[in-house]
């Protein structure tokens, strides 16, 4: 089962030091800044993005501090950590198989959830003829996805109850290490409320965090087995529809790419935005990291490209200044163009 602390032991080993601690709680909350989408990229651990949204910073901190407490990573600079061999250790024996997708489907967890806890209080109450009773979920978008889906169920309203139950039993038990009763538990039917995560959490004698961190694990893993065969699951196909990757560029790089396209280059764009260049060569990483079809190569030439790789690979390492070091012809936007581009 996966733990907060397994998750940020393993997101730290993954940044080798490159990154500061806090890169791992941005990249938990899912904060949709330039280098916390880069990082995300470079380094592997896009699954983790924004799986922990309402982490606070006081709890990350006391979540560090055990981990430093027993040994398993140690401080190495300001505001740095390093895993240590007894944190690899753990880690190795601990760290689970798991089933986050934070990047492709953050945006539609809570959605989904909202989707489903509603779907199983209006069958439950339906299977025993239930009509008084106050709706989980509030949304008035969820409540008008649930009429559609009603209105488009081709088998009877009391059926529904089977199928889906059917329907969820098949999915878990094709899950390795997955304890349904996470998210069950927090389910309200008919003459039954939900658990609040905390009464849950303490039900299955979980700490409340690795409970969070759970669920949203049970649940990605149900949105992707679903979207992966929805005619094997089609009452549960339902709960995913509509569910298209929007566009993950932050706003003020739209503008910057809308301008790029126009013709104008990075100094023109940031005089004409009143931004410095500064943070239009992060909207570049940006593109190069997210937009498939996004070229880099009039900003740096093909065989600097490869040199560049290979350094990076060569010495093992994200450093940009250690890859300069190396690479006296290369700009630090060239080296990190590469990365983005090519360096996972």
């Amino acid at each position: 089962m996966l733990q907060l602390k397994n998750v940020i032991l393993y997101c730290l080993k993954q940044l080798n030091n490159e990154r500061t601690i806090y890169s791992i709680y941005h990249l938990l909350n899912g904060k949709k800044s330039s280098q916390t989408i880069q990082d995300a990229h470079l380094f592997s651990i896009k699954e983790f993005f924004g799986i922990y949204e309402n982490l606070t910073r006081e709890t990350f901190d006391q979540v560090t501090e055990e981990l430093d407490k027993a040994d398993y990573i140690e401080i190495c600079g300001n505001q740095r950590y390093q895993i240590t061999i007894l944190g690899l250790d753990y880690l190795e024996h601990t760290f689970k198989e798991h089933y986050l997708n934070g990047w492709n489907l953050h945006s539609f967890t809570t959605l989904f959830w909202e989707r489903l806890s509603l779907l199983i209080q209006v069958t439950s109450n339906l299977v025993y003829q239930e009509a008084k009773y106050i709706p989980i979920q509030k949304s008035k978008v969820v409540h008008n996805w649930l009429k559609s889906f009603l209105k488009e169920m081709s088998i009877p309203r009391k059926e529904i109850g089977r199928g889906l139950f059917s329907e969820l039993l098949k999915c878990f038990d094709e899950a390795k290490n997955l304890d349904p009763s996470i998210v069950v538990f927090r389910l309200t039917g008919y003459q039954r409320i939900g658990l609040t995560p905390l009464q849950a959490a303490r039900k299955l004698n979980m700490d409340e965090h690795d409970f969070q961190i759970e669920f949203i694990n049970i649940l990605h893993y149900l949105m992707q087995k679903i979207m992966e065969d929805k005619n094997r699951f089609m009452l549960l196909a339902f709960l995913t529809k509509n569910f298209e990757k929007e566009n993950e560029l932050t706003l003020s790089s739209r503008k910057t790419l809308n301008l790029l396209m126009q013709g104008y280059t990075a100094e023109e764009i940031a005089a004409a935005r009143n931004l410095k260049l500064s943070t239009i060569d992060d909207h570049l990483v940006e593109f190069a990291l997210q937009l498939e079809n996004f070229s880099i190569d009039p900003f740096v030439d093909l065989e600097l490209q490869q040199q560049i790789l290979e350094h990076s690979r060569r010495i093992g390492t994200r450093q940009l200044k250690l890859i300069k070091d190396q690479l006296k012809s290369a700009t630090y936007l060239q080296i990190r163009l590469v990365l983005a581009k090519h360096g996972e």
